[in-house]
């Protein structure tokens, strides 16, 4: 398993990309900020049901293809690492949200729910970067499990972080509209910090070994 400090930096950064404005959470903001917090919340169960089935895709994909295809895992990492790259212009390059507050309301509780797991399998993007990110914080030795069980209990680690992050954005919706839309200034240090973790990761990612 990973260590602790390992674990530590899993974990703290998972937590900052959630609260980072992004479709899922602006989602969830929005909904809660203009219908309430239960709107907010089945919207995050559909999302993080979406990342635990990407989580067992990856979990899956990336054990078998350790197992049969060596090349083809170094292709996807080096895919990877350009996708972080990707990643990372577009923080620095993103531009202030601002939120709009005339969408319809929505009160059907399985439609919320359904709304929120669309959203999330219908962005591959999300797939891309579990497999660029999870790998990078597994273990490869006789005495860790599997590094598919790592995946897995990362990737379940990382649901999780989501779903607590996005539940503190749906309380404090309020708040938090107005700083997103009356401060742009916060989104613009919030992205620039996003690129260098980006960036970051790229890096590792290209001198890591697996």
């Amino acid at each position: 398993m990973p260590s602790i400090e390992i674990l530590f930096a899993f974990i703290s950064i998972s937590t900052f990309l959630c609260f980072l404005p992004g479709p899922d959470n602006i989602l969830v903001l929005s909904q809660s900020a203009i219908n309430g917090r239960k709107f907010g919340i089945l919207i995050t169960t559909g999302l993080c049901t979406g990342l635990v089935i990407h989580t067992l895709l990856v979990s899956i994909g990336v054990s078998a293809i350790l197992r049969t295809n060596a090349i083809a895992f170094e292709i996807i990492r080096v895919l990877g690492v350009f996708y972080l790259s990707y990643l990372a212009w577009g923080a620095f390059k993103a531009k202030p949200v601002i939120l709009k507050d005339n969408e319809k309301k929505i009160y059907d509780t399985k439609k919320l729910i359904k709304k929120g797991l669309i959203m999330n399998l219908s962005n591959p993007k999300i797939i891309i970067f579990f497999l660029a990110f999870l790998p990078q914080f597994t273990i490869n030795s006789e005495y860790s499990i599997s590094v598919s069980l790592q995946l897995l209990y990362l990737g379940l680690m990382f649901v999780f972080v989501a779903f607590i992050s996005f539940s503190v954005i749906t309380y404090l919706s309020g708040f938090l509209n107005n700083v997103i839309s009356k401060k742009p200034l916060v989104q613009v240090i919030l992205n620039k910090t996003t690129g260098l973790i980006f960036i970051a990761l790229a890096l590792n990612l290209l001198i890591s070994q697996f």
